[in-house]
């Protein structure tokens, strides 16, 4: 519609200019006088032309902003095109993650199950003790110093025995797990609950005490006390802080229970007797071997006073080789210059 009203514009103005030209060509009459309608006329075109003239400039201006609306608008869509992307790649990063930690975590869920499936088993929760103590046994002392599943001489088998050196005495380790009295005593929910259960840790810790004091602690075979091995540390933390009068009893026994902390203790322990073992052996070898190097320098001395006699020896009879041969020279002197002499003299030259 605005174009069409600029040619209607354009067109008015045009046939203005047309008949302007026509009436200054065409000869005036000399008594007609100006027509005002035609001053109006061309003063209302020139008023058309100048607003055509602002609207072509207000066209240019507006393509112009257009122009630069355009570019601004293509540059923020492109930033946020940009912008978009990376936070859709961020997004799936962290659903990736999320993914690999849910799988984690259902992996971890299994490993919680069957670890609850493992301690509600009596003979599988012996087994994963008995595994966890060998595993600190192996990792601190040399194979030659532990035998598991050890037959004594009554015939009994404790999990594992210890040799120190220097003592023919074995030290014992048993691994005891009592788990149903201390699952009982922490899920318990009345009064009698509670006593039932900590008459079950009693009954079942002392059952274990007797087992190794009468099975295992064996006069001048097994050294005392025995090590009763709990693979629990909060169990083993239960135990000391609720039931002092059980470890008590224990220790009566011959028997110290340990948690697997405990354990290392006394493995590092074993091992610092074993060096101080092999200190003790180093040091009478040490003493032997400078003892025989003291008599070696001993001897030393002794055949260089022999050395130093023949050198003596061999001095003086350089001494009287040296004399004899200045003699003979003495001689052979006075032979040259023909200084002998007869009677006495010759007499004495054959006993020089």
């Amino acid at each position: 519609m605005e174009l069409g009203l600029i040619l209607l514009s354009v067109s008015v103005v045009i046939a203005a200019v047309l008949l302007a030209l026509t009436l200054r060509r065409a000869p005036a009459p000399a008594a007609v006088p100006p027509d005002p309608r035609l001053d109006s006329v061309i003063s209302q075109q020139g008023n058309i032309a100048g607003q055509f003239q602002q609207t072509v400039e207000s066209q240019r201006l507006l393509s112009e902003r257009l122009d630069a609306l355009s570019k601004q608008l293509g540059s923020s869509l492109k930033e946020n095109t940009d912008k978009t992307a990376e936070t859709l790649g961020g997004i799936q990063t962290r659903l990736s993650v999320i993914d690999e930690a849910q799988k984690n975590i259902s992996a971890l869920s299994g490993q919680v199950v069957s670890l609850q499936q493992v301690l509600s088993n009596k003979q599988a929760r012996g087994a994963f003790g008995q595994a966890q103590m060998e595993e600190i046994v192996r990792d601190g002392l040399p194979a030659t110093l532990y035998d598991f599943q050890f037959t004594l001489s009554n015939r009994s088998r404790p999990d594992c025995i210890i040799r120190i050196p220097g003592n023919k005495a074995l030290i014992v380790i048993d691994s005891k797990f009592p788990l149903e009295g201390f699952e009982g005593l922490r899920s318990a929910a009345t009064d009698e609950e509670r006593k039932a259960a900590v008459a079950r840790v009693r009954a079942d810790v002392g059952k274990h005490v007797a087992d190794i004091a009468q099975k295992y602690l064996i006069p001048g075979e097994v050294q005392t006390p025995a090590i009763m091995f709990v693979p629990s540390e909060s169990i083993y933390a239960d135990l000391h802080d609720g039931f002092a009068d059980v470890i008590q009893k224990a220790h009566r026994a011959q028997v110290i229970v340990v948690s697997p902390n405990i354990l290392m203790l006394a493995i590092n322990t074993i091992q610092t007797v074993m060096k101080d073992a092999r200190m003790r052996e180093q040091a009478s070898l040490i003493q032997k071997e400078v003892g025989m190097l003291v008599a070696d320098v001993k001897r030393l001395g002794e055949r260089v006073v022999k050395l130093q006699g023949h050198f003596g020896q061999v001095e003086g009879d350089i001494r009287d080789v040296t004399v004899s041969a200045e003699k003979i020279m003495s001689r052979g002197e006075k032979i040259r210059n023909v200084e002998l002499g007869g009677g006495d003299e010759a007499a004495r030259l054959p006993g020089g």
